[in-house]
């Protein structure tokens, strides 16, 4: 076990509304990363160009927030290493590169699925941490639903190189959620960030070496290239790794992961309000479902009552 006693100590005692409020924020904001990343796509940046591109950007700022560079033992160190590649190289890469073999809404599904390999690892390995039967029913009814938006009517046709590499993303970001719990109270929330994309370019520099496209520099003078880049490192990354991370010390991994069910909402919200696709029967069908899980997984079945 490598998790401490009191671990779970702010789940038993109720954690504030506020860190619900930052859960939903920072699942609005990862939910419409994938435009920005698109414009990037689109003006010929590769998946890796710009994973490295966000991630120093974010290592760079959070200097500013945190000046202590080493852990306090090797232990935990290597355990910031681990953070570092799964949460960061291993998660991005295997995503991008599934979404390359395979079709988006099978890697969406897979991925989607993280809050379930999150639970049962976190059963594992944080011993306070228990699946209770509103959480159970919650995740179910969550998973359905997100279902329903994912896959919006379509067949699923299976790529097993592509849809491996998506269960692979998905097991890394459960992976780095579990690891993080390792340091709750144990050093500022900064310099776990900002270790975690220390360690994220670190393992990400042999990817950026062999691919074989060069670095697209000539193209930051559009302002639809450099704006989103920065919207990538300082928000998306920065900003919304450290939040996720606060989230997770004070609601408990499981229950800050069901809120990633609520991802797919946020893009078919972008795809309708942005790109003007239709909404769906099936897809409203399914957010219904999705906001029911949430709060099951949250509240129970208890209706909320006025004090």
């Amino acid at each position: 076990m490598i998790f401490s006693e009191n671990d779970m100590e702010k789940l038993q005692n109720g954690p504030s509304w506020k860190y619900h409020v930052l859960a939903v924020i920072t699942i609005f904001v990862w939910g419409t990363t994938f435009a920005s990343t698109k414009v990037l796509l689109n003006h010929g940046l590769t998946p890796s160009e710009i994973m490295c591109y966000r991630f120093s950007i974010a290592y760079s700022l959070l200097w500013i927030c945190s000046r202590r560079f080493f852990a306090r033992n090797l232990a935990d160190e290597l355990f910031l290493a681990l953070a570092g590649f799964v949460g960061g190289t291993l998660y991005f890469w295997s995503e991008n590169t599934a979404i390359e073999l395979s079709i988006t809404s099978n890697v969406a599904l897979i991925v989607c699925s993280t809050p379930v390999i999150t639970a049962l690892l976190a059963i594992l390995f944080i011993k306070e941490e228990k699946l209770t039967k509103k959480l159970s029913v919650g995740s179910l009814v969550a998973l359905i639903g997100m279902a329903f938006v994912v896959l919006n009517g379509k067949v699923l046709k299976f790529n097993p190189v592509g849809d491996f590499l998506a269960l692979i993303a998905a097991t890394s970001w459960a992976v780095y959620c579990v690891v993080l719990r390792r340091f709750d109270g144990k050093y500022s929330m900064w310099f776990i960030t900002r270790k975690v994309f220390f360690y994220g370019l670190v393992t990400m520099l042999p990817i950026v070496c062999l691919d074989s496209e060069p670095l697209h520099l000539d193209a930051f003078t559009e302002p639809a290239v450099y704006l989103n880049i920065l919207f990538l490192g300082v928000v998306a990354s920065m900003l919304c790794f450290y939040s996720w991370n606060v989230v997770m010390e004070n609601l408990g991994t499981i229950r800050a992961s069901n809120y990633l069910y609520s991802q797919p909402i946020v893009s078919l919200v972008c795809s309708v309000v942005i790109l003007h696709e239709p909404l769906t029967i099936i897809a409203a069908i399914g957010t219904v479902f999705i906001l029911a899980g949430i709060y099951i997984a949250q509240h129970g079945f208890k209706l909320p009552h006025r004090q």
